[in-house]
């Protein structure tokens, strides 16, 4: 059964998976739970959008169904549309498709709910791509992902323009009325929570910062309290 993405408590941290131990990813979600999170982050690369691999070959087929987490779901691949319904069949409950991605493939916004009908549905974009060209996409999606580092690699720096951009985005959603939550991944401690966090972002996509530390749970929780 899908989770309700605005029934979450915000503002919200979405662990990623991406920079967690890859075998032990049922233990590692369960860490996330037990630490407070309502969500987790699944990065999946097809090693052509960006030149990195990651959850792309089947190793989310047992994951996802079971994870009592909210599903959100990253997609950083060439083909967003046949890869969005293989996730949704696999349990996702959000699905972030790229901009860029969409674009190339010549996929309207307006298509967007046709295609992709039973999760909620995000849009993300590259930390250079002009935030103005989301406009389009606000009505149709739940979901702005804005990259505040390159995609493709964790444990990079918080890109400075970031909040910047944040607060441009947050402007249109309120400017147009929509219900769309903003959601920011890259680079994100201590500091650069806080920036995102002033900029109107809703949800803190945290990976290196998080897992591979003894004090996960207070990290979580710091980066929401302060």
């Amino acid at each position: 059964m899908m989770k309700d993405l605005f029934s979450i408590n915000l503002p919200a941290v979405s662990p990623s998976l991406l920079a967690a131990d890859q075998k032990n990813l049922p233990s590692e979600i369960e860490r996330a739970f037990s630490s407070g999170a309502e969500l987790i982050h699944f990065d999946v690369m097809d090693g052509r959008f960006v030149p990195a691999t990651s959850f792309w070959n089947g190793e989310l087929d047992s994951v996802l169904p079971s994870c009592p987490l909210f599903r959100d779901v990253h997609l950083m691949v060439e083909d967003p549309i046949a890869a969005a319904r293989k996730f949704a069949d696999l349990g996702a409950d959000c699905l972030t498709l790229h901009l860029e991605a969409l674009e190339e493939r010549g996929v309207a916004p307006s298509q967007l709910r046709t295609l992709l009908p039973s999760t909620y549905l995000g849009i993300s974009l590259r930390p250079h791509t002009p935030v103005e060209r989301l406009k389009p996409y606000l009505p149709y999606v739940d979901l702005v992902l804005l990259m505040s580092v390159e995609p493709g690699k964790g444990g990079q720096a918080f890109l400075e323009a970031s909040p910047e951009r944040a607060a441009a985005v947050k402007g249109m959603i309120e400017e147009g009325g929509y219900r769309v939550l903003l959601s920011i991944d890259g680079g994100i401690n201590g500091a650069t929570a806080k920036k995102a966090l002033a900029s109107g972002v809703d949800i803190l996509v945290a990976g290196s910062y998080l897992y591979g530390h003894s004090d996960f749970a207070s990290r979580l929780r710091g980066l929401i309290d302060g």
